[in-house]
């Protein structure tokens, strides 16, 4: 029998109610073969029967008085307004009191004036996946057909602003945007876009039996690096030159979720990014089938963890799987991370990543690991500036302000 043991953070699962489907085929995705998983089933969308198991079980499994539904895909716009007023309808039925929030990620093509009348009566957080200026996001975000989509995706931010939708970027750094990185975030501050995601491409490449050509961490990734991932060199620049821009300008003003969770871990706080905590494995993906997985980067068949229908989400995600699953990103870390100065900030980042081996030849070293220390080493002086403000009750953005006055101050 199974010990039920609640994380003490809220349990988040991210929902594919349209599983891979999309109307983009963005060459690096890593999520549009998982449909390769359910060949001979046509349909693959969530059925109304699921939708309403997944809400009443994820709210009942909750152990804060808030609830926050996460809507992924795919493209979660390929279902129709009326599947997420049904979604509404079902939250309120079993809310049990408890507050009800949504977050919806979607690639912004298909976004017109109802859905974004939708999305602001019923406060709904918009995530949008655009990769920066047009010649850099049309590389690589294009329609089945090959026509690009950066025109449709700026049509689609338009109407959000003009109905007064919150939204925020994510943004897939890639071999192309990750060269010029000061070209790549003016292009947000141009846009007026004020919380922005970074995801960089890791990905290996391995011939499965069913098509799929993806690796998972454990296998031996023998078709080399996809051509779109970044090298740990290419990514610890990245990092560093937008810091610097914007510690000496937009703290405070621009929120880039990988800079605030890094001074959260200089706080000894929970960061706002899981690769960046401590353990892992209270952040699952369930499919439109009502199939859960450990994690929405390990939707392989050897991370299923069962499905709603037969057990219920409380029982998947503190199973002892999932538990070990969650434990087993510190408890894993090579030596060289455990005596790394920056594993306080770091935790081995995601462990999707961790196919690298360390200076001694031990497996298990992130393959970003050198572009993470050079960020680290890089932000020191800031973060422990920030750090000691925080510490005192003062706005970390005065940095700013320090800055401006002295330039030099950190050299």
């Amino acid at each position: 029998m199974t010990t039920i043991s609640p994380f003490g953070s809220p349990l988040y699962i991210l929902a594919k109610p349209a599983g891979s489907k999309c109307n983009l085929a963005c060459n690096y995705c890593y999520y549009l073969e998982k449909s390769k998983l359910y060949d001979g089933q046509h349909a693959q969308i969530m059925s109304d029967e699921t939708l309403e198991l997944f809400i009443k079980q994820y709210i009942e499994a909750q152990t804060t008085s808030s609830v926050l539904f996460t809507w992924h895909g795919g493209e979660t716009l390929m279902r129709p307004i009326s599947f997420y007023r049904r979604v509404i309808e079902l939250q309120k039925t079993y809310a049990a009191g408890k507050a009800i929030d949504n977050c919806i990620q979607t690639n912004g093509t298909l976004l017109t004036p109802e859905w974004c009348q939708f999305f602001k009566k019923e406060g709904w957080l918009v995530g949008v996946s655009i990769d920066g200026p047009q010649e850099v996001h049309d590389r690589y975000r294009r329609s089945r057909s090959g026509r690009p989509s950066f025109v449709q995706v700026m049509k689609g931010i338009k109407l959000l602003n003009q109905f007064g939708v919150e939204w925020n970027a994510l943004a897939v750094v890639n071999d192309k945007n990750v060269k010029d990185p000061l070209a790549f975030y003016d292009f947000f501050r141009s846009i007026d876009c004020h919380y922005i995601q970074f995801t960089p491409i890791v990905e290996r490449l391995e011939t499965h039996a069913d098509g799929r050509k993806l690796a998972a961490v454990a296998e031996a990734g023998e078709g080399g690096m996809m051509p779109m991932s970044v090298t740990p060199e290419e990514w610890g620049n990245f990092l560093c030159e937008i810091f610097d821009e914007w510690v000496h300008h937009d703290v405070g003003n621009f929120f880039i979720q990988i800079f605030d969770s890094t001074l959260a871990n200089w706080m000894g706080v929970q960061p706002g990014i899981c690769t960046l905590a401590k353990q892992c494995g209270h952040a699952g993906a369930i499919e439109w089938n009502g199939d859960v997985f450990s994690c929405d980067h390990f939707v392989f068949p050897q991370y299923h963890l069962g499905n709603i229908h037969q057990n219920t989400l409380l029982e998947l995600m503190y199973s002892d799987r999932q538990m070990s699953f969650g434990k087993a990103k510190h408890d894993s870390l090579p030596r060289q991370c455990k005596e790394c100065p920056f594993l306080f900030a770091c935790h081995g980042e995601c462990p999707k990543n961790r196919f690298a081996k360390t200076a001694d030849g031990e497996p298990g070293l992130n393959y970003l690991c050198k572009g993470y220390r050079r960020f680290f080493a890089h932000v020191t002086p800031y973060m422990d500036w920030m750090k000691q403000e925080l510490q005192h009750k003062r706005p970390p953005a005065a940095i700013v302000e320090l800055l401006q006055k002295e330039p030099n101050h950190f050299d």
